[in-house]
């Protein structure tokens, strides 16, 4: 069975799943998908994640502010780690640093990744790490605060196998989106062939990103599929096995409970 490891349900446009949660998640069932993360970023909008959710058990969640959410206050310590002790929560992110844009919020970000490394180590769960344009800052910092006691997950991952490798080195999980079967992405896919298994996950992003053949549309969890199968290809290994093993990585990293489980 597949999972998808980072998904943001309550950004969907619901209108056609029938305008509610289910429809996204019987389409999910319907290719395969029985573990979903949906990833918080920004702490006002985590109660409205939470009661769209909570009728889903096998909806596994995240606490953090996104990198790029300037109008979002600063998160503390004492937020992060309240909100991280609720039961679903098994992660704290996402969190990271984009200076896609520019460096002139680079201070800003890096004092709230900080904050976001130190509640992960206070709870004990590992972190989702958001991170463009700012491999050496990123990997700074990690090292830095001491992330490598937690673990997480460099997730969508844009960068090249030398970052990869330096992020296995960290303790970390690299995850592959759809953007890993554009064309353009031949450094990306050169790491996720080079990836070792025990750290290879997978993921939607969606609502972003959706894989070719849907490239341009609004993403939904099903989609995962059309990831793993071509991550598959490139490693010459079977979907099947694909699965299993981004399921198994899913559960050591974040122990998330399935759908089959609820």
């Amino acid at each position: 069975m597949l999972t998808d490891s980072h998904c943001h349900l309550d950004r969907l446009d619901l209108a056609q799943f029938g305008g509610n949660l289910a429809g996204v998640l019987d389409a999910a069932t319907a290719n395969g998908v029985t573990r979903l993360l949906s990833v918080a970023t920004d702490l006002a909008s985590w109660p409205a994640l939470a009661r769209l959710t909570e009728p889903y058990p096998f909806i596994a969640l995240s606490v953090g502010v996104h990198p790029s959410e300037e109008e979002s206050r600063a998160p503390t310590v004492a937020e992060l780690t309240a909100l991280g002790r609720e039961s679903r929560v098994v992660a704290i992110g996402e969190t990271g640093l984009d200076y896609y844009y520019g460096r002139e919020s680079a201070a800003r970000q890096q004092n709230w990744f900080r904050t976001h490394i130190a509640a992960a180590r206070e709870l004990g769960k590992p972190l989702i790490v958001h991170t463009r344009e700012a491999r050496e800052d990123t990997l700074r910092i990690l090292a830095e605060e001491g992330a490598a006691e937690v673990g997480g997950v460099l997730h969508c991952f844009t960068e090249d196998w030398e970052m990869a490798a330096r992020a296995l080195e960290l303790d970390f999980y690299i995850s592959f989106s759809g953007i890993v079967t554009f064309k353009n992405a031949r450094p990306i896919q050169d790491a996720a062939q080079r990836l070792p298994a025990d750290r290879l996950l997978i993921e939607t992003d969606a609502p972003y990103l959706a894989p070719i053949p849907h490239r341009g549309k609004p993403n939904h969890p099903a989609w995962v599929r059309h990831v793993a199968a071509f991550v598959a290809q490139l490693r010459g290994e079977s979907l099947e096995q694909i699965a299993a093993t981004t399921t198994a990585n899913y559960l050591r990293l974040f122990g998330a409970v399935s759908r089959e489980a609820a």
